[in-house]
């Protein structure tokens, strides 16, 4: 019997590693850090925001050898890129792109851990005079890393826009613009060859503010679809529940238009701008965080695309800054999540996503939606009966005698019950707003026994799974001999290494 249960305590300890293994080989969620930002923090600082929002992975814009250096010894896997006002000189010169190599690259590993090189930004549609360029570029940067025998470590391709493919939807008769076929062609064996990526920035707000009404907003945000406005491939029958998904596999079908299959999609931008001009309604942060963190949760659970099941998409979130001294509409400057004093514009985490303190809760951990203490009685009465009643808020704990009841505290009231349809209903559209009588905050509401939705210290689910609860008794029964024991732990240390 003893050894019965040492075969199931080994059998849950293989599963486990297997589960812990592959997801930490799976799909991941980066960031970019632009470089339009007039007071951009220093390095150190920069790092240091990352590894308190626990970022892996980052895309540079350059090759900031400020940033490089600063990210020494971190862990974080890195992107550099050549500027687009850089292309010409390493796609005209050997010697020059292996110059740039040396200093931007060579020079910083294994210290810090770049692992790709981005050539360019949207080149074909940004900047298409250099198009002819492109690809000498992309070979003698290769060439220069096989020198250095970096080749291996550092991979590189070229991030495109998806306005390269005119008509994504439906994504199986996708093709790329025609014009750029040739050059796309031989930038598609390039990847097939050095067995690096296709990047794709891909940008749903775009896509659905310039759908002008075409697809609803909740297909944007990565939120619950009407079943009657589902969007169907007609020659496949793949259900798109979401605008990302399909562009990704509007990408893989144009790769395959041009007889490529088995390069792998990294998705080098998205996200959602957080604020914007009077005529940008649709950029706000209820939308910026719905759509970061259903994005995050999307791409962690590694379930791949409707017509990739199972293949990883790995992303970087467009940005960590706002970057003020962009051109343009309003939006076009606050795609930020932090602020450069480090303050951030809404939370968001960069792990694999937990849910609040219920499975009624799709809200995310450490958001909380509270009443502005500014507003009128009357009109937070209003907030609250509504979302008591219509809203469908769980008010129980606010009512006499529960933790959270305050009989002359209106706005602390509120507030939980605004939470709670918050975070109840976020994931299906519902906002923060309640006429203008709440908002978003980071700072935790909850206070002695009266625990907020969202709060890290809630009862319930943080995304671990339970095996059963362990006591004397049980703990007792899953004893076993020390051979079996150290087999156990051996067994574990092979699987970790």
């Amino acid at each position: 019997m003893m050894q019965s249960r040492c075969s199931t305590a080994i059998a849950l300890l293989l599963l486990w590693l297997s589960i812990s293994n592959n997801n930490a080989s799976g799909a991941f969620v980066g960031i970019n850090i632009g470089t339009g930002v007039s007071n951009l923090p220093p390095s150190s600082g920069i790092v240091s925001i990352l590894q308190a929002k626990n970022v892996t992975h980052v895309r540079l814009f350059n090759a900031d050898h400020q940033m490089l250096t600063a990210l020494a010894h971190t862990g974080i896997e890195v992107m550099v890129s050549v500027p687009n006002d850089q292309l010409l000189h390493v796609g005209q010169s050997r010697s020059d792109a292996a110059d740039w190599v040396n200093k931007n690259v060579a020079a910083f590993v294994p210290s810090t851990n770049i692992t790709s090189i981005a050539v360019g930004n949207e080149v074909l549609t940004a900047l298409p005079n250099a198009a002819l360029v492109l690809i000498p570029a992309l070979q003698f940067l290769q060439a220069a890393l096989l020198a250095a025998n970096l080749n291996s470590q550092v991979k590189i391709s070229t991030p495109t826009s998806m306005d390269l493919i005119p008509k994504p939807f439906p994504p199986s008769t996708a093709q790329f613009n025609s014009t750029w076929n040739q050059i796309m062609s031989q930038y598609l064996q390039f990847l097939k060859n050095t067995g690096s990526v296709f990047m794709l920035n891909a940008q749903p707000y775009y896509g659905y503010t310039n759908g002008r009404g075409i697809f609803p907003l909740e297909y944007a945000l990565f939120r619950s679809v009407n079943p009657n406005t589902q969007n169907v491939d007609p020659n496949t029958d793949h259900v798109y529940t979401n605008m990302f998904d399909a562009m990704v596999d509007a990408a893989y079908y144009s790769m395959q238009a041009l007889n490529v299959s088995g390069i792998p999609v990294v998705v080098t931008q998205t996200g959602w701008p957080w604020l914007g001009g009077s005529n940008e309604p649709d950029a706000n942060v209820d939308n910026a965080l719905a759509y970061n963190t259903n994005l995050i949760r999307h791409v962690l659970n590694n379930s791949g695309t409707p017509n990739q099941p199972g293949v990883q998409v790995s992303t970087y979130i467009y940005e960590l800054f706002n970057e003020d001294l962009h051109i343009g509409p309003l939006s076009e400057k606050n795609w930020g999540i932090v602020f450069p004093n480090g303050t951030t514009t809404y939370s968001l985490t960069f792990e694999r996503l937990a849910l609040s303190n219920n499975a009624g809760s799709t809200g995310p951990v450490g958001m909380f939606c509270v009443a502005n203490s500014s507003a009128s009685v009357s009109a937070l009465k209003q907030g609250l009966d509504w979302a008591c009643g219509p809203g469908s808020a769980n008010c129980s704990a606010i009512q006499p005698g529960q933790p959270c009841y305050q009989s002359d505290n209106i706005v602390a009231v509120a507030s939980y019950a605004y939470n709670n349809y918050y975070h109840k209903t976020q994931a299906s559209g519902g906002t923060c707003n309640f006429n203008n009588t709440a908002m978003l905050t980071t700072t935790d509401p909850s206070y002695g026994s009266c625990i907020f939705e969202g709060s890290s210290g809630a009862t319930g689910s943080t995304g671990a799974t339970a095996l059963g609860p362990v006591g004397p008794d049980n703990f007792a029964a899953i004893k076993c001999h020390a051979s079996t024991f150290l087999y156990i732990i051996t067994l574990a240390l092979l699987f970790l290494v």
